[in-house]
Formats: structure tokens, sequence, C-alpha cells
């Protein structure tokens, strides 16, 4: 059994390939092939627990990942890549990285498929390790040209501004909640926040947003309004109307109806259905998180390091 460290997962890991990855796996008709449950949600004494199990037929690959989230020590994830045959495990990684990574590359195509090609300018909730993954993968989708980035009282946002110049060559402009959103093109909330961080009524018509912190019924990052005014997206069916608070709330209100979630990504990315119909159209993708996603991306790892350890030599001709 390979064991990776959260380092070895970053190196062998290119956000590029992690989106093309993650947008195939969607692009296909997984429904006969795939058994991914609705993630187990446990309360443990200071923590949630998160169970989610997947298998595909067809990938021929199986695994589970745990992770725990807790006020005191964030989120941490661990994943299990399995044989599909015996049950035994391939390897084990840490997957702090392959989580932040794997979300933002799921708003990386949610976003190239539903935010308008003209966006320019990337907004921010949050100054987390998913900030940090969503300022950098959305890159790869959208020429941006301004980040902002608007966080709570405690947060040091002048040293994330600073670290994210250092390391990623970025100038973000720390904002307040209004700015953050009336100026941006693109909106992703990344906090742990159990209440809407804004209103929607700020919202600027052409606006894209991808809402990734809230994962429970009676948690979200958004309001009512944000939810009316918007042609809703989700990863999933299952997960978000089992788990999705931004949703489930202003739909047990009366709000909404089911029906204003008008497709899941797969249908987006298989173009079944269209997102954005209009340059004015407000588009909002909501990720609860999929186990598929974490799947795809541990077995590019593992089979990345297969070849690294065994290179596939090329014969010449004499």
């Amino acid at each position: 059994m390979q064991t990776f460290s959260d380092d070895q997962v970053r190196q062998l890991a290119k956000p590029g390939e992690i989106i093309l990855i993650i947008r195939n796996a969607f692009a296909r008709d997984f429904r006969a092939t795939l058994r991914m449950p609705v993630r187990t949600q446990i309360e443990l004494a200071g923590s949630i627990l998160l169970l989610m199990p997947c298998f595909d037929e067809e990938l021929h690959a199986a695994g589970v990942k745990i992770v725990s989230v807790s006020p005191k020590a964030g989120v941490n994830a661990t994943y299990a890549l399995l044989d599909a045959e015996t049950g035994k495990a391939l390897a084990v990684m840490e997957a702090n990285y392959l989580t932040d990574q794997r979300t933002a590359a799921t708003s990386a195509i949610a976003t190239d498929l539903l935010a308008r090609k003209d966006a320019k300018s990337l907004g921010v909730f949050g100054s987390g390790r998913q900030a940090v993954a969503h300022l950098t993968m959305l890159r790869h989708v959208r020429d941006f040209r301004q980040f902002f980035v608007c966080g709570s009282a405690r947060s040091d946002l002048a040293a994330f501004g600073a670290r994210m110049k250092t390391e990623h060559g970025l100038r973000i402009e720390v904002v307040d909640a209004q700015t953050c959103v009336r100026e941006s093109d693109v909106l992703c909330t990344c906090t742990t926040s159990s209440e809407p961080l804004f209103k929607g009524e700020w919202l600027r018509t052409g606006t894209h947003l991808n809402l990734v912190g809230a994962f429970q019924p009676h948690t979200r990052e958004v309001d009512d309004e944000t939810v009316r005014r918007a042609r809703v997206v989700v990863d999933t069916f299952e997960g978000s109307l089992a788990e999705a608070g931004d949703l489930l709330i202003p739909m047990n209100k009366g709000i909404v109806k089911a029906e204003h979630v008008i497709a899941d990504l797969h249908q987006i990315v298989s173009g079944e259905k269209i997102g954005r119909t209009s340059a004015d159209d407000i588009t909002l993708f909501k990720s609860v998180g999929c186990a598929l996603e974490d799947l795809v991306t541990a077995k590019l790892i593992f089979e990345k390091h297969k070849q690294i350890q065994f290179p596939i030599l090329e014969i010449k001709n004499s």
C-alpha cells in the first residue's frame, strides 16, 4: 500500500489536470455505473464526521474519503483508494490539498460554463484554504484582472493579501461585503458562516456565484433573494437536496420550489441543458461536495505516481 502526504499530492496533482479529469467525469452519463450514496454525517463531541464512499464500474475505481470538520481544527481529510475487486487499500492519502483543489476545480468548471465570457473581476468571501484554491484555480478558465476578498473581523486579511502576492503573484484588494458583491463578475463564498454573508439585492445582473462553504440543511452563505434571482445549478441533485441549506431554507419557506434548480453539473457539462441564457442572467452553482470528484482526483494522483516509479520507456527501432 502506498501512502501520500499533502506535499506529495501537491506535487503530483496539477490544477489544469484536475479540472480536466473532473470535467471528463461529469461529461459522461455515469448513472448506470456509479455507486455514490449521499454522504453520511455524524455529530461527534466537538466536530462533524463525514464519510464519502464511491465506486465507478466504468472507471474500475473505488474509494472513500473521511472528513472531520470542527471550529477548532478546521477541515481534515483522508482518502483511501481501493482495489475495486478485492477491496484492499491501494493507497492512503492526506486529502486536505486534494479536497481544496477538487472543490475549486469543480467551481472552475461551473464558472467556465456559466459565467460571462468577458468576466474580469473575481471576488471571494473567506481567507482560508478554499479561498486560496478558488483565487488560484479559477484563473485557469477566465482572464481575471481584479481580485477582491472579504472576510470576518477575525481574519487577518492584510497578511492574506501579502501571502497571495508573494506565493501566487496576485494583487488582492481587501473590501467590505457590499463592494465585493457589487464589483465582482464572479463571486465565490468559501466560509464557515451559517448565516447569509450579503444582501441579494446587491448583486448586479450578469454575476456568477460559486457557493462552497455551507454543507448542512440549517446553514447557508446567501439569502433568499440571492437564490430567487438566480438560475441555480448544483453538483448533484441528491446531495444538494439533502444538505444544501442555501437552497433548502428558501424552499422550505416556499420562496422557491425544487424546480428552481434548473440542472446538475452533468447536464451542463454534457450540453443536455443550458445554464446561462443571456448576459443579464445571474447564475449560481451550489456545491456540497461530490465523492466522484475525490475518486477521479485520487486515481489521477495514484496513476501519476506509478508512471514516475515505473516510467514507460520508448523503444526505438535500430
